[in-house]
């Protein structure tokens, strides 16, 4: 039985592709430079799907595709893989595959009552008080249809999602049903379906299925599925300004105009720093970079001058907003901060915090006496943050505080 562990791949400092990419003979999960897999093959399988949590929640704007052939170019269309996962997960807890129930009304003490078609015709009759007196009810049953569409339709989505995810969860496979994909036919019959469906267990399913089918071309099969992005660096900003960014960050954007001698006033587009956060009485401005330096202790891989500029005016500009200082004081501190990927657990610095200080970058043209002046790099473990960066981050942030303010 091959094991999860080697289906993972971490990436290495030049390897981009942060997802999933499987086909009906294998699949391979790439995590972000950085990460730290687990030991036990429970825990890996939990950071697969908090993986793939993370990509449906912060790359719907990044590239993720499905390819249809191997030497085909890579289609910009979503893999609903939450779909496929759930669609797996209902056949494993169901253990068998949906079946159409016909219901049948008939004569009889045992079933649930029809009412209606009792009154109609089991009542002998009526007692003084008005009461009806039932000879007999009619009841409903159901009889099971093997044959059923919904049957076929499930048969066929099951194994498809068994190719595409089942590995994660098992390593059998269910057999092949040789539905013929008919993909008109069956979005009908499970839209229909779906509209007087009231189970919640089964309107799941329905819509998982329905959500897998539409994103299927009717003409070609699928031959290997990505789920994933080459632009994870847009993931990593996102997931450090849930964590511990504002909503209102906003309102620290430094802005600029042209105020023109011919024709009417230009704004410029504002700069916006990828994180504000407040703690304890202070503003940290953050930049969320991607950057190799926690993997290889490279000074080249770290943020340039232009990075180290555009924050120090970040810091300027909060540091000046008057009703910052009348809702903090005039001395409040403003910090600034690089927050990059790295290893707790195997690193070149020997270090193993969850957030750690790494150095301060000054620059040559300011005096570096303000706070913002210095602006302070941190690395951060890659699987602390994909497995924190939602609900109460109230104690991380005392954490990110302490690693900025620790002056090397």
């Amino acid at each position: 039985m091959e094991s999860l562990r080697s289906r993972c791949h971490v990436n290495r400092e030049n390897e981009k592709y942060v997802g999933i990419k499987a086909d009906s003979w294998s699949a391979m999960v790439y995590f972000p430079m950085g990460y730290r897999l687990p030991v036990a093959e429970e825990d890996i399988r939990q950071d697969i799907l908090r993986l793939i949590a993370v990509l449906s929640e912060f790359g719907k704007t990044v590239d993720r595709a499905l390819a249809l052939h191997e030497n085909e170019a890579v289609c910009d269309i979503n893999f609903p893989i939450n779909a496929y996962i759930r669609i797996v997960r209902d056949f494993l807890e169901r253990g068998s595959y949906y079946i159409e129930k016909n219901p049948v009304k008939k004569r009889g003490d045992r079933g649930r009552i029809d009412w209606s078609s009792s009154l109609k015709r089991n009542v002998a009759f009526y007692e003084e008080d008005g009461r009806p007196f039932f000879s007999d009810f009619t009841v409903k049953s159901a009889v099971r249809s093997e044959g059923h569409l919904l049957t076929q339709i499930h048969k066929y989505c099951v194994y498809e999602s068994f190719l595409a995810i089942g590995w994660l969860f098992t390593p059998d496979m269910p057999q092949n049903p040789h539905v013929e994909k008919n993909l008109t036919l069956f979005l009908d019959t499970l839209r229909r379906k779906l509209a007087v469906t009231y189970n919640d267990r089964d309107k799941m399913l329905f819509q998982a299925m329905i959500a897998m089918l539409s994103e299927m071309d009717e003409e070609t099969e699928r031959k290997q599925s990505y789920f994933g992005t080459y632009r994870f660096e847009y993931v990593w900003e996102k997931l450090i300004d849930e964590a511990f960014g504002i909503q209102e960050k906003a309102d620290y954007f430094p802005r600029t105009k042209w105020t023109l001698r011919y024709g009417e006033q230009k704004d410029n587009y504002v700069l916006k720093p990828d994180t504000v956060m407040l703690y304890n009485g202070a503003v940290y401005i953050i930049d969320a970079k991607y950057y190799r330096y926690g993997l290889t202790g490279d000074p080249s891989h770290l943020p340039s001058s232009a990075s180290i500029s555009k924050q120090i005016v970040y810091g300027e500009y909060a540091s000046r907003l008057a009703w910052l200082k009348e809702k903090y004081g005039d001395s409040v501190t403003v910090y600034n901060a690089f927050l990059m990927p790295y290893n707790s657990a195997d690193n070149r610095f020997g270090i193993h915090d969850d957030f750690a200080n790494i150095g301060e970058a000054v620059s040559e043209w300011k005096t570096n006496d303000n706070v913002y002046e210095r602006i302070q790099g941190v690395v951060v473990d890659v699987r602390f943050l994909l497995h924190h960066y939602y609900g109460s981050h109230q104690s991380n942030r005392r954490e990110l505080a302490k690693a900025i303010m620790a002056n090397p």
